[in-house]
């Protein structure tokens, strides 16, 4: 079975935020910390090198490989930041967020000046909250 390459670390999530070139970078990501902590009542880690992530969700594929991951995250990669939002995006306020762009699981934006950051907090929000309720589904099944 493949083993996951991105785990938790105890790396200082500040000293990784601190180590931006970019001031504005910088600031949006000191507001996603506070977002997702709001979100999921968790602290900050640091996941790999470059991923801060909050939380902890075990999962199972159907394949039955299993691993443990955050509830949500991001990572200020250079095109964008990026939010991993592992219960999914509501259509609903992705409409209403402003500029973005998203995969599957994550939502890419440039700047968070350039979305609502109300209904980002609710995005974000609500993708917790979905996980949540995904786990407990299955932890009964």
């Amino acid at each position: 079975m493949v083993e996951l390459k991105t785990k938790a670390t105890n790396a200082s999530v500040s000293e990784f935020i601190d180590a931006i070139p970019d001031a504005d970078r910088r600031k949006d990501c000191k507001a996603l910390v506070s977002m997702m902590s709001k979100a999921t009542g968790s602290k900050a880690r640091m996941w790999g090198p470059a991923i801060v992530g909050f939380g902890d969700y075990h999962y199972k594929y159907d394949t039955g490989r299993e691993a443990d991951w955050f509830e949500t995250g991001f990572s200020p990669r250079k095109q964008a930041l990026t939010l991993y939002l592992m219960g999914g995006k509501s259509k609903e306020l992705l409409n209403k967020l402003g500029a973005h762009s998203s995969g599957v699981g994550c939502l890419y934006l440039k700047s968070l000046d350039d979305i609502h950051k109300p209904t980002l907090q609710k995005l974000i929000a609500d993708s917790v909250k979905r996980l949540r309720k995904i786990a407990k589904e299955k932890a009964r099944a």
